[in-house]
């Protein structure tokens, strides 16, 4: 081709000259005219092949950039491939920033994550919550902080997990503890549990990572929560009664009474008078309760003070829900309110329902049944059932969770003290005018308010 731009610089440089040559005789007369100076055969073909050099390195030049601009088309293709688009930014660890070391970056260094579960459980009474929030004690915040230290998630993820699909089955509110807790994330293979717990408080501890599908979500996935409710069965006595926590035994009859009003929960209501700033015709207000019941008492070890044991299991729950339910159900036990109340609360009209504190609220159980019927046996996935784990769960809860309970109650008489202020609240419908915890109308609801805050 170089050959071709040289033969045709020449026969230009040539059409050239003959051109100029004749107009010189056409303009000039032929009296005056003066022989025209010879041009030299080694001048001509010297111009001739420099110019057909320049022609070269042009074109070479042109041909780098063409080169260059292939490779970037390259390098961004390959970017792209490793984009995925449930989520915001690459789904593997980006490669430095020097251009450089992104040019020498090596593809089978990327650290390779599938989603999974962590299971785990934790005393809430010394945090604020299970969600990470600033500048406040949480769960997350603990457990993030431990994974970046044994690299199950880079610095990345830690400062934002939802880069790593980080979700969590329940939003857990402050003081509220759990024996079994699922959070889904993306995370490397081969992880060692026991170095990971090392770098956890002891109040939080991982009992096992599970392989899930690949669109599994800890929370959109659970069919059902199961959340227990211990508190000394002094709350049920009659509020007219002088009775010590240390000595009073829950008769037979008023446990039956106690389930007899647990039951009046049982299906799908209208919870809106049992949250925070939800009105009636809100939809998300409808929540449907599977089973509400109480367990017989029980004397924990070395104590003489009587506790039960409240369960209850729905598809799932409000901000501050099931203390509302409870609180309410130990005003009726007690006598300070008519049963009805129950009902009328399920309708339109606006009622203050007292809230029980949250030092006896665990959420017991995670419920994956139309996952486990679906991928439990298609021979590439486990069910998420944790019977494996089940003897960790136990003595994790009996050690770390009920014990705590029933220390700090007995320490700080958190239920007594409620139990004081209860004969003071009004089981009377609200005025609409009068200033109380529900939203506005002209507000919009939080998602802060959405499912699974208790």
């Amino acid at each position: 081709m170089f050959s071709c731009f040289r033969r045709a610089v020449v026969v230009a440089v040539d059409f050239h000259r003959a051109t100029a040559h004749c107009a010189r005789k056409l303009c000039t007369p032929t009296t005056a005219r003066s022989p025209a100076p010879a041009i030299d055969d080694g001048v001509r073909q010297r111009f001739a092949a420099e110019l057909a050099a320049a022609v070269e390195v042009k074109l070479a030049a042109k041909k780098q950039e063409a080169q260059k601009r292939m490779e970037s088309r390259k390098t961004k293709q390959e970017v792209q491939q490793r984009y995925n688009g449930a989520v915001k930014r690459r789904k593997w660890e980006d490669p430095p920033e020097d251009p450089e070391a992104v040019k020498n970056f090596d593809p089978a260094s990327r650290v390779k994550r599938r989603k999974s579960i962590i299971l785990l459980g934790y005393s809430g009474v010394n945090y604020f919550g299970m969600q990470r929030n600033p500048g406040t004690k949480t769960i997350e915040e603990d457990l993030l902080r431990a994974m970046q230290k044994r690299e199950w998630i880079n610095d990345e993820g830690f400062r934002q997990p939802q880069q790593i699909q980080f979700q969590r089955a329940a939003r857990t509110d402050k003081g509220v503890s759990a024996a079994m807790q699922v959070v889904s994330i993306k995370l490397p293979d081969n992880l060692d549990i026991e170095a990971l717990n090392s770098e956890l408080p002891e109040d939080i501890r991982v009992y096992a990572v599970k392989r899930v599908t690949k669109g599994f979500n800890s929370k959109t996935n659970c069919d059902a929560r199961t959340y227990t409710y211990t508190l000394p069965t002094i709350a049920f006595a009659p509020n007219e009664e002088k009775v010590d926590i240390q000595t009073y035994r829950l008769p037979a009859e008023r446990l039956a009474r106690v389930n007899e009003v647990l039951a009046l929960y049982v299906g799908t209501k209208n919870f809106h008078n049992f949250t925070s700033r939800k009105e009636f015709l809100d939809p998300s207000v409808k929540r449907f309760i599977m089973s509400f019941e109480c367990d017989p008492p029980f004397l924990p070890e070395g104590s003489t003070a009587e506790f039960a044991t409240i369960k209850i299991k729905g598809q799932s729950f409000m901000l501050h829900q099931i203390r509302k339910m409870v609180g309410l159900t130990i005003a009726v036990v007690r006598g300070l309110a008519e049963s009805d109340i129950i009902e009328k609360a399920f309708g339109q009209e606006r009622y203050g329902i007292p809230t029980a504190p949250g030092l006896g609220l665990v959420l017991s159980r995670i419920h994956y049944d139309k996952y486990n019927k679906r991928y439990g046996e298609d021979g590439c996935h486990e069910t998420l059932e944790f019977e494996k784990e089940e003897p960790m769960i136990q003595e994790f809860f009996k050690r770390h969770i009920a014990s705590t309970i029933v220390e700090t109650e007995l320490k700080t008489n958190s239920m007594v003290e409620w139990l004081e202020k209860l004969p003071l609240h009004s089981y009377e419908p609200r005025d609409e005018n009068e200033p109380s915890e529900w939203k506005p109308r002209n507000r919009k609801a939080s998602d802060d308010q959405d499912d699974d805050d208790e």
